[in-house]
């Protein structure tokens, strides 16, 4: 956040210092020997999009939207990669979604199309994991998508040209214990990327830190027959062509600990 705060000149020198041949390397780290925290710890706003691909809004018996559907994710919803996403013990409907996640580097308001690639900083892996149930309780979406420990994102973030031009034709992909469950490729968005961010700053101030996170393909557990819940000791991976590979397990409530405060 530090780094991003301060322009997008500081991220590009950053760059241009992990791109030295000569910089020390310590060989004794390893990924496998690290705990992940998510990118961005506690973002401004986490903006969501539903509906995003029109094979998902379809499979859920909704019509094309004209205008995407827009919901917020809290800090306290999210987890890092190789951490446990919690089923709550009020529920068994808990559900995958993988999906694009765009970090924003630079203060904007009404962004051009045309623009929106320059106030990118950089892209990651989103698992919107959805307790369904909760999710239809009412029309708004909001508890449903901001259950403790659902909302996976990592492992890495990816800088802006390490990617296609707003990360368009990237294959994206769900899968649970091994099995492929969605199977998409970012160029299927309704709202592409540099839509997203005019629609969304035509409303509202973005900032350096706030993530987009920008839907998911069919494929979710909900929509098949019978449905497929995410249940304790499930592995789900969210792969992202160029990003990297989200991994999670679950874990139950009771596996991972009550807390009340």
């Amino acid at each position: 956040m530090d780094i991003l705060r301060q322009g997008p000149d500081a991220l590009a020198s950053l760059s241009d210092k992990f791109a030295q041949s000569d910089l020390p390397v310590d060989k004794s780290l390893t990924l496998e020997s690290m705990r992940f925290l998510p990118p961005i710890g506690r973002p401004g706003k986490i903006i969501c999009l539903g509906l995003n691909y029109a094979d998902h809004a379809a499979e859920g018996g909704h019509s094309r939207p004209e205008y995407p559907s827009v919901f917020l994710r809290s800090a306290t919803s999210l987890v890092a990669h190789g951490q446990n996403m919690i089923l709550p013990e009020c529920s068994e409907q808990l559900d995958y979604e993988a999906e694009l996640a765009v970090i924003i580097g630079t203060r904007c308001k009404n962004v051009p199309v045309e623009k929106a690639q320059e106030v990118i900083a950089g892209y990651s892996c989103f698992n919107d994991g959805s307790i369904r149930d909760y999710q239809r309780k009412t029309a708004q979406w909001t508890v449903g998508k901001n259950f403790d420990a659902t909302g996976a994102f990592g492992p890495f973030f990816v800088s802006v040209e390490e990617l296609p031009p707003a990360a368009k034709g990237l294959r994206i992909q769900t899968r649970l214990n091994g099995v492929v469950m969605q199977d998409a490729n970012t160029s299927d968005m309704l709202f592409p990327v540099e839509e997203a961010i005019a629609i969304l700053s035509e409303c509202m101030t973005l900032e350096p830190g706030d993530v987009i996170v920008t839907g998911t393909p069919a494929g979710v557990g909900a929509a098949r027959k019978p449905p497929v819940w995410m249940k304790a000791n499930d592995l789900v991976e969210v792969e992202i062509e160029g990003i990297g590979i989200l991994s999670n397990t679950v874990a139950s409530q009771k596996q991972h600990g009550s807390q009340i405060t």
